[in-house]
């Protein structure tokens, strides 16, 4: 049995946005759909939003009946849940908000610090209306350093393959802020030099996994700037954007980059953060 899409879910609107989006998901890639809810206690009974997961479990169902739907309530801090459940997921997503007193925050503390601290693909579900249907057909994927994006690669085009749709690949590269000037050792443009070096990581990024997803068609473009800049201006004509990061050894210390906090909290589509296994 293949292990289940997660979504955690906590009677917010968002939460009921990312069980919209994951039952969609488990659909594609065949999976079934696990409902998690946990909570340590909450400060006020009237702050319980009534029937969460009987609501959450009613909504997946009826937007897809054919779906496998199973939930689980633990009485424990919502974070830890999601982490060990990542660990028996083939993902875990969540909502952009949650409904604490943090709700108004551009993105949820739960679900930035499980972005943050999992051992496996998180994706957080947020964007425009067209980003969270997928009328793009497109998955996006960053391509960061070599060590950093390989089970990033495998999962975008999984992505892709399940989708029918382009995977848009994007290197970034930087213009060298000092240019020598007549020096007789140094031939050529080192702009030019950059962007062909872009080039190249993308291809030995895609190499080896392109060939496993023959049908996918993939489309690689480098362009001058800064990530954060072009995968955020880019997230608006794509369904899902997929960035690898590297963990470190210290499983409670948030790992993310300039480039995954930019997006987690303002792509105008679902952010997936997939963790460089070692």
């Amino acid at each position: 049995m293949q292990p289940p899409l997660v979504v955690g879910v906590d009677g917010s609107d968002c939460s009921l946005v990312a069980v919209d989006w994951a039952t969609d998901e488990a659909a594609r890639h065949g999976l079934p759909l696990r409902l998690l809810y946990a909570s340590e206690g909450e400060r006020d009974e009237d702050d319980v939003p009534p029937d969460v997961v009987a609501t959450a479990m009613e909504r997946a169902r009826r937007r897809n009946p054919e779906a496998e739907v199973t939930a689980d309530v633990l009485p424990e801090d919502p974070v830890e849940a999601l982490l060990r459940a990542v660990h028996h997921a083939s993902a875990v997503v969540t909502g952009s908000r949650g409904r604490g007193r943090l709700a108004g925050l551009l993105l949820g503390s739960v679900s930035l610090t499980v972005a943050g601290r999992a051992r496996g693909p998180v994706i957080v579900v947020r964007g425009d209306r067209a980003g969270l249907e997928g009328t793009h057909e497109r998955i996006l994927l960053g391509a960061g350093e070599p060590g950093t994006s390989g089970a990033a690669v495998r999962f975008a085009l999984r992505e892709a393959q399940a989708r029918h749709c382009v995977l848009d690949v994007v290197r970034v590269w930087h213009r060298p802020a000092h240019r020598p000037v007549d020096h007789p050792l140094l031939a050529g443009d080192p702009a030019r030099c950059c962007e062909e070096r872009a080039a190249t990581l993308i291809d030995a990024l895609l190499q080896d996994a392109v060939a496993d997803h023959p049908d996918v068609r993939v489309h690689r473009s480098t362009v001058e700037g800064t990530a954060r800049r072009v995968l955020l201006h880019r997230s608006a004509a794509a369904d899902l954007v997929v960035i690898g990061v590297r963990r470190g050894h210290d499983r409670r210390a948030l790992h993310l980059g300039r480039v995954a906090h930019t997006l987690l909290h303002h792509a105008e589509c679902p952010v997936a953060v997939v963790p460089e296994s070692h």
